[in-house]
Formats: C-alpha cells, sequence, structure tokens
C-alpha cells in the first residue's frame, strides 16, 4: 500500500486536512496523521520509535527519520491512518 494515496490517487494537504488528517511538519516531508481511522497496530512505533513515539508531544516528528525510512514505515500502515507528502528538493 502507498501511503502518498488518497483512494488510489495522489494525495494533496487539502484533501488530508479535509478528511481530518493532522499535520506534522518536518524539513523533507510532511507526515498526516488521522485518529478516527486508526487500528493502533503499532507498526509505526515499531518500525521507527525515534519518529513516532507515543506520549510524547507532538508524538511524530518526521526529520528524526529520513524521507525513505519513514515512507517505508507508513507504508506498513494497515489502516490508512497515516499519509505522507515528500518535499521538493530545491
Amino acid at each position: 500500500m502507498s501511503n502518498s494515496k488518497l483512494f488510489g490517487n495522489d494525495v494533496t494537504e487539502e484533501e488530508l486536512l479535509k478528511k481530518n488528517y493532522r499535520k506534522y511538519h518536518g524539513g523533507k516531508m510532511d507526515i498526516y496523521y488521522n485518529v478516527a481511522i486508526c487500528e493502533h497496530a503499532g507498526e509505526c512505533v515499531r518500525g521507527n520509535p525515534l519518529v513516532f513515539e507515543v506520549g510524547r508531544k507532538p508524538w511524530i516528528i518526521p526529520d528524526n527519520g529520513d524521507v525513505a525510512s519513514n515512507q517505508s514505515v507508513i507504508n506498513r500502515c494497515p489502516s490508512g491512518a497515516l499519509k505522507y507528502l515528500a518535499k521538493e528538493k530545491n
């Protein structure tokens, strides 16, 4: 599953925010999370606890991991509660 997509289409920030995803800012990518659809499978926390740490505020810090590993962890999210948008290189 590619969690850079929503219903099979490339996602936009506007669509994610309309669908109640919360944005976590990063320098190279932003990560979005929707608590209402999360199955709490724990793939994110086990995948990279430096980026995803329950109990910390904010609990997602995109810059604590590189883009490729963050994408890999997010793509394992079974519910689609996690999405990402990578930022273009300047």
